[in-house]
């Protein structure tokens, strides 16, 4: 009996060292599926934009809408007629964003060419002061040996005008809007029962529990980001109204909006708004220094919100680094361009939510230490 314990030890052993190049085989497998995954799903949301994009925007904009769809229902509406509802008052507010930036906009930027002697008139001393800091450089430069270059001809080609823009791009803009108001009916309307069909479809009870508790969480971090950003960009753009109405910029209301919307746009889009408003600026005021007022108005009100409002608000309830925001606002801004960036941040938070419900993958302990994908493995190792 003594003899046959090193046997059985033996063949212990082995069947672990099996178990283990199985379960290390499996991960490798799944982690070059994923590495392929992760490669060319870029470029299949980029190719299939006119699908993925529409599909994605009223995802997001439905998750978004489930709490205003259960308030409906926790008051005994039918949730095909709180569905209606919901989608209603979603198209109202689009709507009156839309008709306070788009058509303003166009009437706005129409006045251009007969503005520009006003633009050219205000920017006179900042051209003055250019041109004679170039001098002074070029007169600093004239003992240096330059070998001059071959000459380039450019050619520049004449954009469209927004008019034949609109024209050729709104029947696409139209087919897509009503595409995705369909995915969002459809979505709210079945939400109630495709969320009790997942939880109860699962084999074990801490399998709907956890279910159940990961839709609670993604519905309420994307709700509640997407309805306090909107409240806080909306008092924003608001007050920037009101103060470019006070100082007598042309269209207040527009330029409210316009920051409103832009202000979605983590960085890049407050950057975008300055410049806006600097050009509207040289359009309304004659004196450069008052053409300055406007984007100095919003920097200065921007950075009360970013730096105040915004960090004591949305950080108690949401909390993202930094760097994975840029990160995922490069992503999706090279793969959709602008709607891809105002996604950018909710698409985050979805993805972040569910990762840190189900589990993240474990890359570097598959790498170089237990071979497994998943944190989970590792705990269940650590406790047996």
């Amino acid at each position: 009996m003594a003899t046959g314990l090193p046997d059985e030890h033996i063949e212990l052993q082995d069947s672990h060292t099996l178990e283990v190049k199985r379960v290390r085989l499996l991960a490798g497998i799944a982690l070059a599926l994923g590495l392929l995954l992760v490669i060319a799903l870029p470029f299949a949301l980029s190719a299939g934009a006119e699908f993925f994009l529409p599909v994605t925007a009223a995802l997001v904009i439905a998750i978004a809408l489930v709490p205003l769809l259960e308030w409906f229902e926790r008051r005994g509406v039918p949730s095909a007629l709180a569905s209606i509802l919901s989608l209603f008052l979603f198209i109202m507010f689009a709507t009156f964003v839309i008709a306070s930036i788009v058509l303003p906009a166009i009437d706005y930027f129409a006045l251009i060419p007969e503005r520009i002697d006003r633009i050219r008139e205000t920017v006179l001393p900042f051209i003055q002061f250019y041109a004679e800091l170039e001098l002074f450089i070029e007169n600093a430069l004239d003992d240096v040996a330059l070998t001059a270059g071959s000459e380039t001809a450019v050619a520049i080609t004449t954009p469209d005008s927004v008019l034949d823009l609109f024209a050729t791009s709104a029947p696409v803009a139209i087919i897509q809007m009503f595409f995705g108001m369909l995915v969002i009916f459809f979505f709210l309307s079945r939400w109630t029962k495709m969320r009790e069909r997942t939880i109860t479809s699962r084999g074990s009870f801490e399998g709907a529990l956890t279910t159940a508790r990961v839709i609670q969480q993604v519905v309420d971090a994307t709700s509640t980001y997407i309805g306090t950003i909107t409240f806080i960009n909306v008092t924003l753009g608001t007050i920037v109204a009101l103060a470019l109405w006070a100082i007598g910029m042309d269209s207040p209301i527009m330029w409210g909006g316009i920051v409103a919307v832009t202000n979605f746009i983590p960085y890049l889009g407050p950057i975008l708004s300055a410049l806006l408003l600097a050009v509207g600026g040289l359009m309304s005021f004659v004196d450069p220094w008052a053409a300055l007022l406007p984007p100095i108005i919003f920097i200065v009100l921007h950075n009360i919100e970013a730096n105040l409002i915004t960090p004591m608000v949305v950080g108690k309830r949401v909390s993202i680094s930094p760097l994975l925001i840029l990160i995922s606002l490069s992503f999706w801004a090279w793969i959709w361009g602008v709607l891809g960036a105002l996604l950018a941040v909710p698409l985050l938070i979805i993805i972040k939510t569910i990762f840190a419900a189900a589990g993240t993958p474990d890359i570097a302990g598959f790498l170089f230490e237990h071979g497994t994908l998943t944190h989970v493995g590792e705990d269940e190792e650590k406790e047996s």
